[in-house]
């Protein structure tokens, strides 16, 4: 009772100023998520001091690390959109129960992806290449990132449980800490140092779950000692089929739409190792450097979804509209500085993975052409994250079935019968601007169903 009473004097997404209130929200998650992309960056620098066969490795199993993602998030998204609504509409028993099944969830997915790896990983690298050397080093990294991804999945879900109830700055702190022991335990584990054993591949592996798996606990220490609107039981953890639906209403499509960037990604893998497997290590050392852009992006978006969602649940269209306009412009500002950079410096970037002279004589080609499209993605990330808060996840779905399926893997395909490589690139940014199209005419559509 004193629980609830405490929740009645309103929760601060309904009360605070929006541009106050949004920054409060997103600045924790955007540094989180900076962070986290250090990491990547890091772990892929340490990677390719072996050889340019450990990127290409590393970055061949992207795909099935970003689908484990995508299943995370996309199963966050519904417990996150559902929480903070229901939290909105003052229903606390809804909001304690989806907070309680999201961990069932989290360990459900976690055993699904640890099966596949651990009978599926060598088969995954033996679809893309013959080099012995690459299936040796991506069968070794893949299999160890599921067997052991209770890490990767319990972090994700109790973070999401912190969002949605405005506790972002708890977020921060479990993503930045399992970062930060991840780049120490990199090159420690990779190259034996300190008398550990020299690992490789394998130890970039070992340090990436070991930080996921710490980063687990401290988010579920937060959750039990300071989330007070939400309380978490063992027994209340087994999932009721019309809450898991409703979950999953919201969620399957942002799963199914993060899992096209798997789909994309592999595709585009194929279709660049015709050309070299240069091509491939520049293109996944791109997601890499990317993801310093675009994390920012994901962790406003991560701070943006429970406003809009709450604000929706306690019917306060103004509240809506302001955060929505807001969260583009941060969103398109933060492109901006991205694209400046890599169309400045890409030779520069590419160095950081100790680049040979073809990498960069292909590298610097394509940073300068896909950035082309960061402007645009901006405005694309957060309009498909307007959907997923106000329980419209299918018209995310369909802008990213849209431009990863429809657009992106054909153009892609056409462009390389040219035997130009640097044809290639452009697919992504005629994806993205089709992207905005789409954006806004579903955006009209959303506003005018929903009167907001």
């Amino acid at each position: 009772m004193a629980n609830e009473t405490a929740v009645l004097k309103e929760n601060k997404m309904g009360t605070m100023p929006v541009g106050k209130l949004l920054i409060s929200m997103a600045l924790p998650m955007v540094v989180s998520m900076l962070v986290q992309a250090l990491y990547n960056i890091v772990d892929s620098i340490f990677v390719a001091q072996i050889n340019e066969n450990a990127l290409t490795a590393v970055s061949l199993a992207f795909p099935v690390q970003n689908l484990m993602i995508a299943v995370a998030t996309g199963t966050g998204v519904g417990i996150n959109a559902i929480l903070s609504k229901s939290l909105g509409e003052k229903n606390f028993e809804v909001a304690n129960k989806i907070a309680n099944i999201s961990i069932f969830l989290a360990f459900a997915s976690f055993l699904a992806f640890a099966i596949l790896g651990a009978v599926g990983s060598g088969v995954f690298f033996h679809v893309q290449t013959a080099d012995a050397e690459i299936v040796t080093y991506g069968t070794q990294y893949l299999t160890i990132c599921t067997v052991c991804s209770i890490g990767l999945f319990g972090q994700i879900m109790f973070e999401r449980l912190l969002q949605s109830t405005g506790k972002t700055i708890y977020s921060m702190f479990t993503q930045g800490t399992g970062a930060i022991i991840n780049i120490i335990l990199d090159p420690i584990l990779i190259f034996g140092w300190f008398g550990m054993p020299k690992m490789g591949v394998a130890g970039a592996a070992a340090a990436t779950v070991i930080g996921q798996i710490i980063a687990m606990l401290i988010g579920l220490l937060f959750n039990i000692k300071v989330n007070h609107e939400i309380k978490l039981h063992i027994r209340e953890m087994r999932p009721q089929a019309n809450l898991v639906k409703r979950i999953y209403a919201i969620g399957v499509p942002s799963i199914l739409m993060a899992s096209l960037g798997s789909v994309m990604t592999f595709s585009l893998n194929k279709i660049l190792m015709t050309f070299t497997s240069t091509a491939t290590a520049v293109f996944g050392v791109y997601f890499k450097l990317q993801s310093f852009v675009f994390m920012p992006v994901f962790g406003l978006n991560n701070g943006m979804i429970p406003i809009l969602a709450y604000n929706y649940g306690a019917k306060k269209k103004e509240r809506i509209h302001k955060t929505i306009r807001l969260s583009v412009i941060f969103a398109m500002s933060i492109m901006l500085v991205g694209l400046i950079v890599f169309q400045m410096i890409p030779g520069l970037l590419l160095q950081m993975f100790n680049a040979s002279p073809e990498m960069l004589k292909i590298g610097e080609t394509a940073l300068r052409i896909i950035s082309i499209c960061f402007l645009f993605a901006g405005f694309g990330i957060v309009v498909s994250s307007v959907f997923q808060a106000l329980g419209k996840s299918i018209y995310s779905l369909l802008i990213s079935v849209a431009r990863q399926l429809v657009i992106i893997i054909p153009v892609a395909y056409l462009l390389s019968l040219t035997g130009n490589l640097n044809a290639v690139w452009w697919s992504i940014p005629i994806a993205e601007i089709a992207s905005v199209v789409l954006c806004s005419l579903f955006l009209t559509r959303v506003m005018k169903q929903l009167d907001i």
